[in-house]
C-alpha cells in the first residue's frame, strides 16, 4: 500500500452567480436552492463527512453569506424550538465543528481553477477532496457509500491523483469531459489523458469526468501558471491534464447516480427521484405524478 497523507480538507467551489436559475438566486445562492428540504451545499457536506473528511473549505464570492450562516447556529431558532421542546435534530446535518470550516473569496470569477488556487493557502501541502455542488452524486442503498467514499477507498489503495467518472451512452459524450482510458481493474481506470467535449467520433472512451476529484497539492503549483483556456478562464481540467504522467492518476467509476443540478431539468428529476424514495412521501408524489400525467 502506498504511503501518502490522508484526505482531510475539502474544497467547494461556490462563488458562482447561479445566471441559469434568474431570478431564484438573485439574492439566494445556488447552492442554498433545496432539493426537497436539504439544500445543494448540504448534500456535498454530507458527502464529505461519510468520507470521513472534516475540513471544510469554501471558496466563495459576493451574496453568498447564506451558506456560511446555514452551518452556523441559529440561536434564535434553535431557542424557540427548545421553548417549544421540538427536537433538535433536524438540524443536527447543519453543526460544523469549531474551526472546521473555513471561507476565502474569489474576487474575480476566472473559472474553476482559479476557484481552487484562490484556496492555496488553506490546502497548504496536503492532497485535497474537491466537490462540486451543482452535480448532486447519490450513493445506492447497500452500504457501498457515496461518490467521495468511493474515491477515498480507492486512494487509499493507490494514492495519487482521482477522479469520478460515470459511463453514458456514445452519442452523450460530446457534453462532458472524457477520459482516455488505461489499464482497468473493477472500478478502477488508470487515466492516460483527458479530452474537454470531444466529437463522438473522436471520443477515446465513454467514460465522462464528474464533479469530485482527489488532488495532491502540487496541482496548485501548475494552476499558478497555467494560462486561460476555453472561455478565457483558468480550467481546472488543463491542470490535472498536465499532471497525468507526473504522478498516478487514477479514475473511480462511481456505483451509483448522477443529477446535474445546475441544469433546470436535472434539478426537476432529482427532486422528484429523492422525493420517491422517501417514505414520509412517496405515496403522495406518485398519486400527484400520475394526476398530473393523467395515468
Amino acid at each position: 500500500m502506498p504511503s501518502q497523507k490522508p484526505i482531510r480538507k475539502a474544497v467547494f467551489p461556490v462563488a458562482g452567480l447561479g445566471t441559469r436559475f434568474l431570478p431564484a438566486t438573485k439574492a439566494i445562492p445556488k447552492e442554498m436552492l433545496p432539493i426537497i428540504d436539504r439544500p445543494l451545499i448540504q448534500y456535498a457536506v454530507d458527502e464529505a463527512r461519510e468520507a470521513g473528511i472534516d475540513q471544510l473549505i469554501f471558496v466563495t464570492g459576493r451574496g453568498k453569506t447564506a451558506i456560511v450562516e446555514h452551518f452556523d447556529m441559529a440561536f434564535e431558532l434553535e431557542t424557540t424550538m427548545k421553548d417549544r421542546e421540538k427536537t433538535l435534530e433536524v438540524l443536527e446535518p447543519t453543526r460544523i465543528q469549531p474551526g472546521n470550516l473555513v471561507t476565502v473569496r474569489q474576487q474575480v470569477p476566472l473559472g474553476l481553477g482559479h476557484a481552487f488556487w484562490c484556496a492555496r493557502a488553506i490546502v497548504g501541502d496536503e492532497p485535497f477532496a474537491v466537490f462540486l455542488p451543482d452535480e448532486l452524486m447519490i450513493g445506492k442503498a447497500d452500504g457501498t457509500g457515496g461518490c467521495m467514499k468511493q474515491m477515498v477507498e480507492a486512494y487509499d489503495r493507490v494514492g495519487g491523483n482521482i477522479i469520478s467518472v460515470l459511463e453514458v451512452p456514445e452519442e452523450e459524450v460530446s457534453s462532458y469531459g472524457v477520459i482516455t482510458p488505461g489499464a482497468r481493474e473493477g472500478a478502477l481506470t488508470e487515466v492516460k489523458g483527458l479530452v474537454e467535449k470531444p466529437r463522438r467520433e473522436d471520443a477515446p472512451s465513454n467514460l465522462i469526468i464528474t464533479g469530485r476529484y482527489i488532488l495532491q497539492p502540487e496541482v496548485m503549483r501548475v494552476l499558478e501558471s497555467q494560462q486561460t483556456g476555453a472561455g478565457g478562464e483558468i480550467q481546472l481540467t488543463d491542470a490535472m491534464a498536465q499532471m497525468i504522467g507526473q504522478q498516478p492518476f487514477h479514475a473511480v467509476t462511481f456505483d451509483g447516480r448522477r443529477f446535474d443540478c445546475g441544469s433546470k431539468t436535472g434539478f426537476v428529476e432529482a427532486t422528484l427521484a429523492l422525493a420517491l424514495e422517501r417514505e414520509d412521501m412517496a405515496d403522495e408524489v406518485r398519486a400527484i405524478a400520475r394526476r398530473l400525467l393523467g395515468c
